[in-house]
């Protein structure tokens, strides 16, 4: 992602100025300079930009041929503003761009993670305040990998196997937050897995605790399967927030190198996962959490920014990349 235009406001304090000078230095050189030559915190912007690409060149000639056109303009332009730290160094504030909010926009997908986080973050401390004593799981079900092309269905049998499992006796969690996630397998097979987080009543640690191969005939009923599945279940320590699991539940739905390194496998995911929920709540966590079942509205703020953003929207301090 390369700089291409600068403005600055010219009120700014010297110190500002001093910075001011130290980006324009940046254009002195033959080639404009990417966003993280300017802001090394901002790397990840480069690198998911350059895979978006990729996955638009996947999409380019296909039946999802529009999908490219819309990747191709996707944060083309990011706006930013200055933000002050100290005297002597800033920051760099999305200010405004424009996504093309495709499912499998390796862009879109890690802002729209980054938004997921962000309220589930603010959430969750509320639900741990109204049930202190409730403890926490996390808890990994697969099943065998299955063919790319039978991914849809295989996701929607491991989706009824949780309705079912959800609504045992011996199921011990009164809410949960559920996410999906797909890996390319190295034959070019597809292994859809869920990521569950689970709030249970401090008994379960008693008479009603479930130990590893009751976890699994558990999963294995419900999935109607002729074996084992692997099923990994991991307590959170007592007095331990949930907070620290919610980066591995609400990171992403596949992975940018899975996407990317197979145009065939890319193609035939995005038939198999057109329209699937990628995230799922339920029991009394969906009152707090069900926000994170729909595709958020705002990219560029997350919770807590938007007064921020309004205090800052007669600053004429920008960068603008594209």
């Amino acid at each position: 992602m390369l700089v291409s235009h600068l403005q600055l406001n010219n009120g700014f304090s010297r110190a500002c100025r001093n910075r001011q000078q130290d980006f324009c230095c940046l254009f002195l050189h033959d080639e404009p300079p990417s966003l993280s030559d300017i802001s090394p915190r901002d790397k990840p912007w480069d690198k998911h930009r350059n895979n978006s690409d990729k996955v638009a060149k996947h999409y380019a000639g296909s039946d999802f041929h529009r999908y490219s056109e819309r990747m191709t303009f996707c944060s083309e332009l990011l706006d930013f503003t200055l933000k002050p730290i100290d005297d002597e160094s800033y920051a760099l504030k999305l200010s405004s761009a424009r996504f093309c909010r495709v499912r499998h926009c390796p862009v879109c997908q890690w802002k729209r993670s980054l938004v997921w986080k962000a309220k589930a973050y603010k959430v969750l401390p509320q639900i741990v305040e109204k049930y202190p004593k409730h403890r926490w799981l996390f808890v990994t079900l697969t099943q065998r990998n299955c063919k790319i092309t039978e991914l849809r269905e295989t996701i929607k049998l491991m989706n009824d196997a949780f309705k079912r499992m959800t609504k045992l006796e011996d199921f011990p969690a009164i809410g949960w937050l559920k996410s999906v996630e797909v890996t390319r397998g190295k034959d070019g097979s597809a292994h859809p897995h869920f990521h569950c987080l689970l709030m249970v009543p401090s008994s379960y640690f008693g008479g009603n605790y479930l130990k590893q191969a009751e976890w699994v005939a558990m999963w294995r009923k419900c999935l109607r399967l002729d074996y084992d599945p692997i099923l990994d279940v991991q307590a959170i320590k007592k007095g331990s927030q949930p907070m620290q699991l919610v980066s591995e539940l609400l990171k992403y739905c596949t992975k940018e190198s899975d996407m990317t390194v197979d145009r065939e496998w890319l193609l035939e995911l995005t038939r198999q996962m057109h329209k699937l929920r990628a995230i799922a709540t339920g029991g009394v966590l969906k009152e707090y959490l069900k926000a994170l079942e729909d595709e958020p509205e705002d990219l560029i703020h997350v919770d807590g920014e938007e007064k921020e953003a309004i205090a800052t929207e007669e600053d004429k301090t920008h960068l603008f990349f594209g």
